[in-house]
């Protein structure tokens, strides 16, 4: 989950209902759909014979009942964008360590996402999502309440990990353990400090450090699979990350071979959730790079939106990927991670 209210507002229903058309032709169809009231009723009348997308649609990051988006709501958006299904994550964390940004975006009847509203809403729409929820490693009774919730509530996906704490912490790593014992991906997600390596100036919301903490775990827990995610982890594409003063490095080409390809190089068990703002600009700053990146690592790339539109899917249709990759992409991996 990421604080992205631009992601969400850029949303709307005419991009929805690209997706709903199908993956060819978006850009002559919006140009179709700006031109007049005629061509807008010819248009309706093309979409109304088309089909969903040729691939099944898994997104792997769903929140419930936040940024405006009910149970209902969420449903009507999915089924406009033609995704079968979804895992809907919590984000279990003490209020001190919430970005206070948050409130405007959450529900105010708990505190982050609760595990409660994921429940409420899987289970009113059981063939739609796939529950996930994490528990706070420095809990000691942790691995318990973990448990408790594959067995009652048949969670299934363990994220989205987001605390303030190092994720190389001996309780953290421990339960990554668990979570591969209990075959749960792990979805982890990491906003860096700035500057990188310095002493900040000012008090900033960090969350599990830097992806140089996410060796530890990655080596340690062989079994496991991770599934990295946010600003901290996707800046790393780049090689001079550690030089770029942004959170969002928008525009900007990719430089080398930034540490997230090394660590995708040396760690098996390391995928990537394209989710949210992040994703987006880090596959949107070079057009081919990313291109050829997503088809080196097919079998690492998982689509998901945190929030709701159609960005990313129209970016990766724009790629002209094959479609073997693009199939492993936007369901393939998700399934194989989580049948469903």
């Amino acid at each position: 989950m990421q604080h992205d209210s631009t992601e969400a507002t850029r949303a709307g229903f005419g991009r929805r209902k690209l997706i709903k058309a199908g993956l060819a032709g978006a850009l002559s169809v919006m140009g179709g759909l700006s031109s007049s009231k005629t061509g807008l009723s010819q248009q309706k009348a093309q979409d109304k014979g088309k089909g969903k997308p040729k691939h099944r649609v898994i997104d792997i990051h769903c929140h419930p009942r936040w940024i405006g988006y009910n149970g209902a709501r969420m449903i009507e958006d999915m089924d406009a964008a033609g995704i079968e299904r979804a895992w809907l994550l919590s984000w279990e964390i003490p209020e001190r360590e919430m970005d206070t940004g948050y409130y405007g975006s959450l529900s105010p009847t708990g505190i982050g996402i609760t595990f409660h509203d994921v429940i409420d809403v899987a289970e009113r729409y059981p063939n739609r999502f796939i529950p996930g929820t994490t528990v706070d490693p420095r809990d000691p009774y942790a691995h318990q309440k973990l448990k408790a919730a594959v067995d009652i509530h048949r969670v299934r996906v363990f994220g989205e990990f987001k605390l303030r704490m190092r994720y190389d912490d001996p309780d953290a790593i421990r339960l990554f353990h668990y979570c591969g014992e209990l075959g749960l991906p792990v979805i982890f997600h990491l906003d860096v400090t700035f500057p990188r390596h310095g002493v900040p100036s000012s008090r900033q919301w960090w969350y599990g450090g830097g992806l140089e903490n996410m060796e530890a775990p990655l080596r340690r827990c062989p079994q496991t699979e991770f599934l990295g995610h946010a600003p901290g982890f996707w800046r790393e594409i780049s090689a001079d990350a550690d030089e770029e003063p942004l959170g969002y490095p928008k525009g900007k080409p990719i430089v080398g071979r930034g540490r997230l390809l090394q660590f995708l190089d040396q760690f098996p068990n390391l995928n990537c959730d394209l989710s949210a703002g992040s994703g987006y600009t880090a596959l949107s700053r070079d057009l081919e790079f990313s291109r050829r990146f997503l088809i080196d690592y097919q079998d690492r790339m998982f689509f998901g939106r945190d929030q709701f539109g159609s960005d990313l899917y129209d970016l990766l249709n724009s790629l002209n990927l094959p479609g073997d990759v693009l199939a492993k992409i936007l369901s393939g991996n998700a399934l194989r991670l989580v049948p469903a």
